[in-house]
């Protein structure tokens, strides 16, 4: 699980958009977990967890504020959310997780993007079962036994803890997700986290054939120019 988990992030890295879109994302991520969940981080653990993954990507700390004043004047638009499902070129499971104002708008721009890569669009729950929402660690080390040790010395229910090419993966139920960043930085005072998010993560992989590698890359692609779009989580690996 650890490299193919790795390799999918560089592969959805690669389809990242510019800056300021990585700062739109988060500003209405932000905006709506403080509308909906508070505006202290220290109350609202989820608004916390954002603003921490955002400084991370080095989203500027006036975006961030921002978008917590917005929420708190109530002077922003009214975003829901929006979960599309289905299978991207090659035969993987695909969830398409979204924020919108205008629903209409946003299936259909969705839809588009499955049916111009020959991708196929499910109905709710088509997909979603081949995922575990978790919370993921990577960082720098190879002794995976002395952190799976240390983290079930702190009580953490870990899920699996994996060390491949150097770097160590930390799985556990995203509920867990502070008390096991807690723990590891207890642990270790001086780690650096490559990856600290919450996410959904697959049950099994499946190989992309190099015939569907072209439209699976437009797919993501695709996806990724909506700006609805918030996040893509698929359980595709993507051939070296």
């Amino acid at each position: 699980m650890g490299r193919a988990y790795q390799n999918r992030k560089e592969s959805m890295a690669k389809t990242a958009g510019a800056k300021t879109k990585v700062y739109s994302k988060y500003s209405k991520e932000i905006y709506v977990t403080a509308k909906n969940g508070g505006f202290d981080p220290e109350g609202n653990l989820a608004l916390r967890r954002l603003i921490d993954g955002a400084k991370k990507d080095q989203v500027p700390s006036h975006v961030i504020d921002r978008a917590i004043e917005k929420a708190q004047s109530g002077a922003g638009e009214d975003y829901e959310r929006a979960t599309y499902e289905g299978f991207a070129p090659g035969g993987c499971s695909v969830i398409v997780d979204c924020l919108t104002d205008n629903n209409k708008r946003t299936w259909t721009d969705v839809r588009n993007c499955f049916t111009k890569t020959d991708a196929k669009i499910g109905s709710p729950g088509s997909a979603a079962h081949m995922f575990e929402h978790q919370a993921v660690f990577v960082f720098s080390g190879e002794d995976d036994e002395a952190v799976l040790e240390d983290l079930m010395m702190a009580d953490v229910d870990v899920t699996d803890v994996v060390a491949e090419a150097g770097k160590i993966s930390v799985f556990c139920p995203h509920t867990e997700f502070f008390k096991a960043k807690n723990a590891l930085h207890e642990s270790y005072p001086d780690l650096e986290l490559d990856v600290e998010e919450v996410t959904f993560v697959p049950q099994a992989d499946i190989e992309i054939s190099p015939e569907h590698v072209e439209k699976f890359n437009k797919f993501m692609e695709m996806l990724d120019d909506c700006d609805d779009v918030q996040n893509v989580y698929h359980n595709g690996v993507l051939p070296e």
